[in-house]
């Protein structure tokens, strides 16, 4: 009879070896898959921080008489409200209206509306078509509540600026 041959035994030290590996490359796999949807969540956050950021399109500095910045003008298409930011002290008087009028050369002035509000920062709904040929923007001082657009603006300007629109 023939006794079988005795199995090499596996070392007690390469079994541990083995298993340490083991689980540094299952504990490797799990980091990698958290970092990765940590990254993943961070993009998303990223991306809607994008979207809901505005996208100034168009902007305006208007200057006074003494060619000092009057008002800050800026449109974000997405939002389609012009904003007006004051750079002066000005104030209109009670009995007074400021009007944004956008001026195309060869065509009358379009009235952009009417500047309501007498605080620092004002919004006007416009869209981008209403700026697409005009290459300047004017505030003008009318009558209480403002003139229509098809008699155009009865005083001089008040404060005037190039309208630049932003490459896309």
């Amino acid at each position: 009879m023939n006794t079988p041959e005795p199995r090499p035994r596996t070392s007690k030290f390469w079994l541990a070896v083995s298993g340490v590996l083991t689980l540094a490359l299952l504990l490797g796999g799990a980091a990698t898959m958290s970092l990765y949807e940590q990254m993943k969540a961070q993009l998303e956050h990223l991306q809607s921080q994008v979207a809901t950021t505005p996208q100034v399109r168009y902007i305006a500095v208007l200057l006074d008489d003494q060619q000092l910045p009057a008002l800050l003008v800026t449109l974000d298409p997405r939002s389609g409200l012009l904003e007006l930011q004051r750079l002066n002290n000005m104030v209109e008087g009670r009995e007074d209206t400021m009007q944004l009028w956008a001026l195309s050369t060869g065509h009358p002035p379009r009235s952009l509306g009417v500047i309501q509000s007498k605080i620092r920062t004002a919004q006007l709904p416009t869209t981008e078509s209403a700026l697409k040929t005009a290459t300047q923007l004017a505030v003008s001082v009318e009558i209480k509540g403002g003139v229509p657009e098809t008699v155009g603006p009865r005083q001089p300007y008040l404060f005037k600026g190039w309208l630049v629109q932003r490459a896309i």
